[in-house]
């Protein structure tokens, strides 16, 4: 069994088109919350996203590659590549053969297919774009890695709602960990900003109507958000035999199911899933100094969340630092587990916990330490980072300082 670390990231987000834009961003508490410009929002109760603003997909790709992709999978391609370089990863044919690529979407690519259907339900069109199932298919993100890097080892996508890329790492970490593959590029990417996706999100009424407020009394829902990350992970030892230099240990994995609802947040779920990441971490609720939190800044999720933690940690859960990033750069659905993996990594390395912004009061059902604010300089020894999905999915990843190991 090998020690597994994480060697690069890469990652698009509200925050910035970069890996070092998002870490500023996230030190500074900055918003990327801000008015929807992608979809006309007249007719949408839903008026805010965080959006990641200044691309522009030709400064990424060529025409005729473009011409094969939608955002959700551009943006997949772009995060894999910033990790890969963040890497100094140097190819080798065998590599190439074996390294896994494990993505995590739960939407895919939408604005093709939207569009074709707009077109023959009003206007009377008898057909749709010929690329639209290509452009669609949730795997897209996975497939474009892999012809774009020309990996042939194990590649695939996971789709489990907003656990989809905690999931993904977390296979990919297993993968590694027990030798089967060298090497992966593991995350998610998602774009979830199209008419008639907002429309079925208002419908469901968890959406903010002004900002993601995590933990306060007065929280009104999530932002949804868009983007990618994605990571490199590798046994240490060999990461440390090509002059490598690891940002942190994915020490453990826990994943559970609720069997309960379907929407609605089970204690009990998100207990069984961290209990699972700190037994396959080897990790006592004692080494954890910090949380990534699921919180999506509904009523239900804050407070079971919190509530779970409190059952998992007891007394320690009153030491615990405890933040939500999506405060920040929203709720990415797919992509959300990866993102917050990779603010956990950069947490752990860097000694810089990332605030909970937007918070305005206490609520008693959520009072335990959220980081309100202002990003903290504390260094810990490890860290989870939770990710608890519709449909009762939960995942949940352990990591540790490579300081401390």
């Amino acid at each position: 069994m090998h020690r597994v670390v994480v060697t690069g990231i890469g990652v698009i987000s509200a925050l910035g088109l970069d890996c070092e834009q998002f870490r500023a961003g996230l030190t500074q508490g900055l918003c990327g919350i801000a008015p929807i410009t992608l979809v006309d929002t007249s007719g949408i109760r839903i008026k805010n996203a965080a959006e990641v603003k200044g691309y522009n997909p030709d400064q990424f790709f060529p025409p005729k590659q473009l011409g094969f992709m939608d955002r959700f999978a551009q943006f997949a391609v772009i995060a894999a590549r910033e990790a890969v370089a963040a890497a100094r990863i140097e190819w080798t044919p065998e590599l190439l053969e074996t390294t896994a690529i494990v993505t995590g979407a739960c939407i895919g690519g939408r604005t093709l297919e939207e569009s074709g259907y707009y077109e023959m339900y009003h206007n009377g069109r008898s057909r749709v774009h010929p690329l639209t199932i290509p452009f669609s298919m949730v795997n897209a993100g996975a497939s474009h890695i892999s012809i774009e890097l020309g990996i042939q080892g194990p590649t695939f996508n996971t789709s489990t709602a907003c656990a989809s890329s905690a999931h993904a790492i977390g296979q990919a970490f297993w993968m590694v960990r027990t030798g089967f593959a060298p090497m992966a590029i593991a995350g998610g990417s998602e774009a979830p900003l199209f008419f008639g996706g907002l429309k079925a999100w208002e419908a469901m009424r968890v959406v903010s109507t002004d900002t993601c407020r995590p933990f306060s009394l007065n929280r009104t829902g999530m932002i949804l958000g868009e983007g990618a990350a994605m990571l490199i992970l590798e046994p240490l030892e060999a990461a440390l035999a090509r002059g490598a230099q690891p940002i942190a240990e994915i020490a453990g994995f826990g994943m559970s199911a609720d069997a309960t609802h379907i929407i609605q947040p089970s204690q009990a779920g998100a207990e069984r899933a961290m209990r699972a990441a700190l037994r396959d971490a080897g990790l006592q609720p004692h080494d954890i100094g910090y949380i990534n939190a699921h919180g999506t800044a509904t009523e239900a999720n804050d407070s079971t969340e919190v509530a779970a933690i409190r059952a998992v940690f007891g007394e320690h859960a009153d030491r615990l630092a405890i933040s939500s990033t999506k405060s920040m750069h929203g709720h990415t659905l797919g992509a959300a587990g990866a993102m917050e993996a990779a603010v956990t990594a950069f947490a752990l390395r860097d000694g810089v916990l990332p605030p909970t912004i937007n918070f305005t009061a206490v609520d008693p059902a959520c009072n335990i330490d959220v980081i309100p604010h202002t990003a903290r300089a504390v260094r810990v020894d490890a860290a989870l980072s939770n990710s608890f999905a519709f449909g009762g999915l939960n995942a949940v990843l352990a990591l540790r300082s490579l300081t401390s190991a």
